[in-house]
């Protein structure tokens, strides 16, 4: 499965970026492995846009945070932020993932 989350820089922490804490938390499950990616613009369901822009503060750039996993996986990853205090999108969808290449 592609698990992919989508959300505005806000610290989910005091200091700590969302990001970073999602990572953390899904490391913490055990979770193989993830990216981030911040994004050029968007606007989510309230219809705000959100970009960067020069000598603003962070929060407002977005950003997606993707994971390849089994669906077994993917499902407790979602299940397991039910109870947290922090609100994410997300999206997922069936994937054929694995390696290629690399020396033995």
């Amino acid at each position: 499965m592609c698990l992919r989350f989508h959300f505005c820089e806000d610290p989910a922490e005091p200091g700590r970026p969302t990001h970073e804490w999602l990572l953390q938390h899904a490391r913490s499950l055990g979770m193989p492995g993830a990216s981030v990616f911040r994004a050029i613009a968007g606007f989510g369901r309230h219809g705000g846009l959100h970009e960067p822009r020069f000598g603003e503060l962070p929060g407002s750039q977005p950003i997606l945070v993707e994971f390849l996993l089994t669906e077994d996986d993917a499902r407790r990853l979602v299940d397991s932020l039910a109870g947290e205090p922090v609100a994410l999108a997300y999206a997922r969808w069936p994937v054929e993932f694995g390696l290629v290449g690399g020396r033995s």
